[in-house]
């Protein structure tokens, strides 16, 4: 079974202009005139990822203008494009190399761009075996509080000058600067695909993924519903038809891993179910989780869903007590919540100041978006 895209070739990238001038001029401007009034800014790139985080209060700053790939090495598989490029495009144009962003990013809508891909950090199904969006920057150009331009990393994973700043900038939520340019490692598109459903517990589901966990299959996708466990299986055409062979159960449809990227399935919608939602972060083999409501389970245990009317502070104790963290995300509301990640403690809250002040003395980008105060 092969990808659908592979269906309908993506167009060639002859789509993707570079950004002229006065739309980088602006921004910088801006950014400046942000410092100098000590105005607050709302970043902003195709707002897709608005309820991810806290609302902010500022004068808007829209980075949807700073479009364009700035160089493509397919070769090198390296790509550097501005923050502003809308992710549709830059994945068009990757596909037409026959290549990908490995850690399968979600769009939430048509207008979702690179910066906020970055910002917010979140990866697909593919995560716990690609890796991360933090896995696959290279490096980053930024604007400071006091609208410079200055980049950090290079275009190759040995260049470390700055590396570890770069990555810093994703899940930041563009409360350290603006992201202005991203390079990105790039990997070829899997040569084939097959998605499977097998009928079986949770219980089993987790028990038959740490089996085989232990082993080298071309899995690359795996979630229970509650009543079925959703394998991916991606790589060469032998690979894959013979661990299709080893694994059994019934061919699936591919589009539940875009459904699933996309919180698009059933189980996201509040016609669905209006409790609200919940996303746990865990160990890989964290044991189950001792809550009402109901469980979608994603990246082979590591990524847990959960619908539940659990207090926050019940939903987080026992996050932590399993060696993670909840999250609380309403899709509903477009500019966030209140308090949707779980607090930090004392010391972090120190080093998350220092790193604030050092890099956003004024407090002008995105306050308050991660926590309050920051």
């Amino acid at each position: 079974m092969t990808h659908p895209q592979d269906q309908n070739p993506a167009p060639a990238p002859e789509s993707l202009p570079a950004a002229d001038h006065d739309a980088s001029d602006t921004l910088l401007e801006r950014v400046r005139q942000a410092a100098q009034d000590n105005t607050p800014l709302r970043l902003v790139g195709g707002d897709s990822k608005g309820f991810y985080g806290r609302p902010v209060s500022g004068e808007t700053l829209s980075l949807a203008a700073h479009t364009g790939i700035v160089h493509y090495d397919p070769v090198e598989l390296v790509v550097t494009v501005r923050a502003g490029t809308r992710l549709a495009d830059l994945q068009a144009a990757l596909a037409h190399e026959g290549q990908q962003l490995a850690f399968e990013p979600p769009h939430f809508a048509d207008t979702a761009t690179v910066g906020g891909m970055v910002a917010c950090g979140i990866s697909g199904p593919r995560r716990p075996w690609a890796g991360s969006v933090r896995d696959f920057v290279l490096g980053t150009r930024l604007i400071t509080h006091d609208g410079k331009r200055l980049r950090f990393g290079g275009e190759v994973m040995k260049n470390v000058a700055g590396y570890d700043l770069s990555r810093l900038m994703v899940g930041a939520q563009g409360t350290l600067g603006v992201i202005d340019e991203v390079s990105f490692k790039v990997l070829p598109r899997p040569a084939e695909s097959a998605t499977l459903h097998l009928e079986m517990s949770r219980d089993a589901a987790m028990a038959r993924l740490a089996e085989w966990g232990r082993e080298p299959l071309p899995i690359t996708g795996a979630a229970h519903d509650g009543e079925t466990l959703h394998i991916r299986l991606e790589g060469g055409p032998g690979s894959v038809a013979n661990t299709r062979k080893r694994l059994g159960g019934e061919p699936d449809y591919v589009d539940f891993w875009r459904r699933l990227r996309e919180l698009e399935l059933p189980f996201f919608s509040r016609q669905y179910d209006s409790r609200p939602l919940w996303r746990l972060s865990l160990p890989h083999r964290a044991p189950s989780v001792p809550l009402d409501g109901d469980e979608l389970i994603d990246w082979a245990g590591a990524q847990r869903w959960w619908r539940s009317d659990t207090p926050a502070e019940t939903m987080r104790r026992h996050a932590a007590h399993a060696g993670g963290h909840a999250t609380r995300i309403d899709l509903d509301r477009p500019h966030g919540i209140e308090t949707p990640f779980t607090p930090l403690s004392p010391v972090l809250t120190k080093y998350h100041r220092r790193l604030k002040a050092e890099l956003d003395p004024h407090g002008i980008f995105n306050p308050g978006r991660l926590y309050e105060g920051l």
